[in-house]
């Protein structure tokens, strides 16, 4: 009977996994804890927990088929935490007249403020422990996108702003729908600083227009701004697929 060990490929999907699971526990007990102490125990609770819990489910299927590193590493440790802060959210946004007035509205601003502040943590981690993966970028993306829609639904939900608000929460869906339709639009792009950049501001302005005291002349202007910036960084990435379409 052989006793060498297993080849690496035995723990590559065992590994993460099972720490996948530990974080995401964890995770799940800093939502908690957020709820008693900012949010409590609503019924509306259940749909932050059902959607972390999800994500989380779809997260541990892909990991033996996208992840190509031994561990999981704090990398995907911190973005798990960051959709964890994205989904208590959900939380005041499904709440009906919420009672914590504006305590709670503050508390929105910083858990936006410290989801966007682990932004970018992440991928310094990834890039010090060799981690770098387009599973973990695509993971850390699709947070990004997540609490920028979530965070735009509040503002919808406030109702003082206009319509076009929308765009800052459904256009990297709208692109992803778009490229169903069109291939082309499902090409790797190059990477881009200025990309970065517009989300960065995307999600900020969004945090801004959460703040309570900020004045609506102010807000109106922060708002067109950022859907400006966005429009922009989507346009030029559609005419440079668009222009070496094959």
């Amino acid at each position: 009977m052989s006793t060498s060990a297993p080849p690496l490929e035995h723990y590559r999907g065992l590994r993460p996994r099972t720490a996948l699971v530990l974080y995401a526990v964890f995770t799940g007990l800093m939502m908690l804890v957020l709820h008693l102490a900012v949010f409590g125990l609503r019924p509306e609770a259940l749909a932050a927990f059902a959607l972390f819990g999800a994500g989380s489910m779809f997260l541990w299927i892909r990991l033996p088929l996208d992840y190509p590193h031994a561990h999981f590493g704090a990398c995907n440790a911190v973005t798990l935490l960051r959709a964890g802060l994205a989904a208590c959210l959900l939380t005041p946004l499904l709440t009906p007249n919420p009672a914590g007035g504006s305590l709670e509205e503050w508390s929105i601003v910083l858990l936006a403020i410290a989801a966007l502040s682990l932004d970018g943590i992440d991928g310094l981690l990834a890039r010090r422990s060799g981690l770098i993966s387009a599973y973990g970028a695509r993971f850390d993306m699709e947070v990004d996108a997540g609490l920028s829609l979530i965070l735009t639904l509040h503002l919808l939900a406030d109702n003082t702003l206009g319509p076009y608000v929308i765009l800052l929460g459904i256009m990297r869906y709208v692109f992803i729908a778009a490229s169903g339709l069109l291939p082309w639009l499902a090409a790797p792009l190059p990477e881009r600083f200025g990309r970065k950049l517009v989300c960065v501001v995307q999600v900020a302005a969004l945090i801004a227009l959460q703040v309570p005291i900020l004045p609506a002349v102010p807000a109106q202007w922060i708002a067109v701004g950022a859907v400006a910036a966005l429009l922009w960084s989507f346009g030029r990435d559609t005419l440079w697929l668009w222009r070496h379409k094959t």
